[in-house]
């Protein structure tokens, strides 16, 4: 019976010393300082999935899973040869209308030239041929005065009549200059009329140069149109990233935003922690937080809280210790942040400390 009561007596000795020991995992991780809280999980990130956005058949995919990426990479190509076609033929009509712009552009600066010239010569020539005319017409009144003069003094017998018909051929000569100095000013004006007609013709070519760039400006925007097809048949990666999921393969028929690549962004990871029930009260988002991992223990990854569950759960199994696997606990989100050379991939194991109290030093983590 004392052998018994003995050996009952050192177990329950070692059962109160792993539940104590579990207590003090459960109050926040052994050892660390008050202040401090430690959790373990895996490293995520905010997924990309890369998709195309025409329907297509992949003509090249440059990536498989586990490469990582560079912002901007080429990750895959679809068949492009008729986009190729419709750019060729977009670029002949721009082409084409372009050369019927400048034409247009040169005669219309021809009629701009030649028409105030012709217009003002047009005028000045009128204007001589109303002055000849009104000079003319001074003329044959003169002569027509000399003429009824000398009627009269050849009638009273003053003049022989050889001075008469002299006054009479000097009127009929200044009738004929009359006469073509007004056909003068007859020609005179319907040339400055013609001339202010190519006025019209300065607008009607105008309108046409307008017109011919409308249909220019409207080619070119089709044509901008067909080469964004173009260059949206090459899927380039949106972020730097991982490849974590190759959806489709090459020579796949896709839909129009149907995923061909699952990456994650390097340049956002975050742990996956989770946090026991009774500590949950002390977080708050933005609180500060170190990750250390296995393959980088000396260096310590700044973090901090960006996520805490509203809603408990049951700790997953990777949580590595085993008193809590049966207890409520809480995501949390602690997102990095920096991470230096992309150093830092998803799934890996990683242990963090959170500071919940201010000017606390920094401990690592305590299994």
């Amino acid at each position: 019976m004392k052998r018994r009561y003995g050996a009952w007596t050192a177990i329950a000795a070692l059962l109160l010393v792993a539940a104590a020991a579990a207590y003090r995992v459960l109050l926040g991780g052994g050892t660390l300082p008050e202040g401090l809280i430690q959790a373990n999980g895996r490293m995520e990130g905010d997924h990309v999935i890369v998709a195309s956005k025409f329907a297509g058949r992949i003509a090249k995919l440059n990536v498989r899973e586990g490469d990582t990426v560079t912002e901007g990479q080429v990750l895959a190509i679809l068949e492009d040869a008729q986009a190729r076609a419709r750019v060729s033929q977009a670029r002949a009509a721009v082409a084409v209308l372009e050369a019927q712009v400048q034409a247009a552009k040169t005669a219309l600066a021809v009629l701009r030239k030649e028409v105030p010239l012709a217009i003002d010569g047009s005028q000045a020539g009128l204007a001589r041929a109303r002055a000849t005319a009104d000079r003319t017409e001074a003329t044959r009144a003169q002569a027509r005065r000399e003429a009824e003069r000398m009627r009269e003094l050849l009638s009273k017998g003053f003049v022989d009549r050889q001075r008469s018909e002299q006054a009479e051929l000097a009127l009929a000569a200044a009738a004929a200059d009359d006469t073509s100095a007004r056909n003068a000013v007859t020609q005179a004006d319907k040339q400055l009329a013609d001339a202010r007609l190519g006025a019209d013709r300065v607008r009607a070519k105008e309108a046409e140069v307008a017109a011919l760039e409308a249909q220019r400006d409207q080619a070119k925007a089709a044509l901008a149109e067909v080469e964004s097809v173009l260059a949206d048949l090459t899927i380039q990666a949106p972020a730097a990233g991982i490849v974590m999921t190759r959806i489709r393969d090459t020579g796949e028929v896709v839909s129009a935003g149907s995923p061909i690549l699952d990456l994650v962004d390097l340049d956002k990871l975050y742990l996956k922690a989770y946090v026991p029930e009774v500590l949950i009260g002390k977080l708050r988002l933005d609180l500060p937080a170190r990750i250390y991992t296995d393959a980088f223990p000396d260096q310590p990854f700044a973090a901090t809280v960006k996520y805490i569950s509203s809603r408990a759960e049951f700790t997953p199994k990777e949580v590595q210790t085993p008193d809590d696997r049966v207890k409520l606990t809480y995501a949390v989100k602690l997102y990095l942040d920096r991470n230096p050379d992309r150093r830092l991939t998803p799934g890996l194991p990683a242990d963090a400390v959170i500071r919940w109290k201010e000017n606390v030093e920094w401990a690592k983590p305590r299994w």
